[in-house]
């Protein structure tokens, strides 16, 4: 389904502001419901949480179920045209949708995100390098399972995220208990390869096939979690950059993709870089552009659901970003406030607290982005921050 372009502060034939949708209420929805909103657009919000961060902000907050056909009615009636928050939004519920409104991404897109074998199938469509790998659903898969790709991560097809549902394995002994673990439910092994680092590409198209990106991020993992994005990219060279961003158009472009897309690649200790997953989304990797470029990852997403004009972002600033996760609350098991009064003296301190109501380990709480004139400045701030926070150094 295709409209003209949605303009900001209008109003409906039927009188009532128009107005962007979004599916899930957690803390990308909240960012992307501020963007809308100061661009002249009214929100609406479906999730079930009743203080869903999204939700507590946004002009409407449809409580129900993803796949509640009321719910999603509701949601139509509201909006001109609906985005996702996250891949795991039913891509069904999406494609409901996408028979009333406008829906970018589409549902076809979203579906091969959800599935890691679909995903790598599509890699390998594309001629983005990937791992070694095989998909792994039934035990003759399991027998046929070369040991070349041992050792290597079993990661469960669906679902999984920030290191959830992967388990590392050495040997086929090894291999066999850690699917009986995940229930033998559907999975891929990748090969465990060489790394040398991690970067991504957050890139913007819009449905007439016009594409802008992101600068290239270089990104730190702790525990399966982004712990730490620095631009410009330390260590990553001009060509790699260029592929990356190559590669992840080609991937947008084959999906007829509209919206926000990132890819995350490995980098290997040769220098090559293999494709890691893809998210049909605002990234966590992409929250630093909201101070350091004119142009943020959120109103990206706004520009190409509402099928207005993509601009190529500048950065404006160098920056490091530090995931802020619900680690930070407690002490020795007993709730306290982290030194924020502290963190805030700092220059060019930007926090964002998401409003959940509850923090627990491993809950992505905030972010916090330190922004300076040139890349050791902006590292030697954020160095400062961690350790007003206790979070380790990198």
């Amino acid at each position: 389904m295709t409209v003209e372009p949605l303009i900001p502060g209008t109003l409906r034939a039927d009188g009532r502001p128009t107005t962007l949708g979004v599916m899930g209420g957690g803390q990308l929805a909240r960012m992307f419901v501020h963007a809308a909103q100061r661009m002249g657009f009214e929100t609406a919000v479906l999730d079930p949480d009743e203080s869903s961060p999204a939700g507590r902000v946004s002009h409407h907050h449809v409580r129900a179920d993803y796949l509640d056909e009321a719910g999603l009615a509701r949601l139509a009636t509201l909006s001109d045209a609906i985005t996702t928050e996250f891949e795991n939004v039913p891509a069904q519920a999406l494609a409901r949708l996408a028979a009333q409104r406008p829906v970018a991404p589409a549902a076809s897109a979203v579906s091969v995100c959800q599935d890691r074998a679909l995903e790598k199938a599509h890699f390998v469509r594309c001629g983005v390098p990937c791992a070694p790998h095989a998909v792994l659903e039934s035990p003759e898969q399991l027998a046929q399972i070369g040991d070349g790709l041992l050792p290597g991560i079993l990661k469960t097809s669906r679902l999984g995220y920030d290191g959830k549902g992967q388990v590392r394995v050495s040997t086929r002994a090894e291999l066999a208990a850690a699917w009986d673990a995940l229930k033998r439910a559907p999975c891929v092994l990748e090969k465990m390869l060489p790394l040398h680092g991690e970067l991504s590409v957050i890139v913007a198209r819009g449905a007439q096939g016009d594409t802008v990106q992101l600068p290239v991020q270089h990104n730190l993992h702790r525990d399966g979690i982004l712990a730490v994005t620095t631009v410009p990219a330390p260590g990553v060279s001009e060509a790699q950059a260029t592929q990356a961003g190559d590669a992840a158009r080609r991937i947008a472009q084959s999906l007829g993709y509209v919206g926000v897309l990132c890819v995350e690649f490995f980098v290997l200790r040769d220098g090559s870089l293999v494709a890691n997953e893809m998210a049909p989304r605002p990234h966590n990797s992409g929250h630093y552009s909201i101070e350091a470029c004119d142009v943020s990852q959120f109103e990206l997403q706004v520009r190409a659901m509402a099928g207005l004009p993509l601009v190529a972002p500048r950065l404006q600033s160098c920056a490091v970003m530090l995931n802020l996760l619900g680690d930070l609350w407690f002490e020795a098991n007993r709730e306290r406030a982290p030194a924020w009064d502290r963190v805030l003296a700092l220059p060019g301190a930007h926090l964002h607290l998401y409003g959940k109501t509850q923090a627990r380990r491993g809950r992505k709480m905030g972010h916090l982005t330190l922004t300076a004139a040139t890349p050791q400045a902006a590292r030697e701030v954020a160095l400062r921050a961690a350790e007003l926070l206790g979070l380790p150094s990198f």
